[in-house]
C-alpha cells in the first residue's frame, strides 16, 4: 500500500504556461522524492502596457511517501 502526499507551488516563466510548468516539476524534484503527477490549479498571466510579461501556473504536486 502507498501514501501520497500533496504539496502546492507555483511556478513563473516569461516565455508560456507549459514553460511555467516544466520549472515547477523540475524544480520540485529536485526536493520530494517520488513525484507521480500534478494538477494545474490555477493559470494567470501579468501584463504591462497591454503585453503578457509573465505566466504563472498553480499546481498540486502528488508524490509518494517513502516507508
Amino acid at each position: 500500500m502507498s501514501v501520497a502526499k500533496i504539496s502546492e507551488i507555483s511556478a513563473t516563466s516569461s516565455q508560456s504556461f507549459e514553460d511555467a510548468l516544466q520549472q515547477g516539476i523540475a524544480r520540485a524534484t529536485k526536493t520530494l522524492r517520488n513525484v507521480r503527477s500534478a494538477w494545474v490549479k490555477e493559470q494567470q498571466v501579468l501584463v504591462s502596457k497591454g503585453s503578457i510579461t509573465e505566466y504563472q501556473v498553480n499546481m498540486m504536486v502528488t508524490f509518494v511517501i517513502d516507508d
